[in-house]
């Protein structure tokens, strides 16, 4: 155990998490996503987990530590419910509550056509499994940066 670091970020995750740069995409996948076949096609190219936990506290616990590159841009997809783009399920209002309290303001994700969504993924850094059971409960996060005044030394 770390001081200051939730228990839900294992060693592996904290290393992806560290090594990847500006503009990366990272993958937060729910149970039925093709987690293993697509993280192999990443930078990566290993599946990491965080299988026992669901997606909301799964990316709670990332956003303790990663910046997002909300100034610029929307920076969290998350995936269209197939024929239904606008709908927007339970878990991704969870998500989207724990992005903006994270961000300190609405930061309102991006909808992401299915197919489309497998193709980012693919170029993502890295995939990151969780134990998520509900359906659309997949999303990327874009990686921002941390201005030289707030970055701890």
């Amino acid at each position: 155990m770390l001081k200051g670091i939730r228990a839900e970020l294992n060693g592996d995750i904290l290393q992806a998490l560290c090594n990847m740069g500006h503009g990366d995409y990272l993958v937060i996948s729910d149970m039925n996503f093709p987690s293993d076949s697509i993280a192999r096609q990443t930078r990566l190219g290993t599946l990491l987990t965080m299988e026992n936990i669901p997606a909301p506290q799964a990316i709670d616990a990332i956003l303790s530590v990663l910046p997002l590159d909300t100034p610029i841009q929307p920076s969290v997809g998350r995936m269209e419910v197939i024929g239904k783009p606008g709908e927007i399920p339970p878990i991704q209002q969870e998500v989207q509550a724990i992005v903006d309290r994270a961000e300190g303001k609405p930061a309102p994700m991006y909808p992401v056509e299915r197919m489309a969504f497998y193709d980012i993924a693919k170029k993502a850094y890295c995939v990151i499994a969780t134990g998520e059971l509900r359906f659309y409960g997949c999303f990327l996060l874009t990686k921002g940066v941390i201005p030289a005044e707030e970055a701890v030394r």
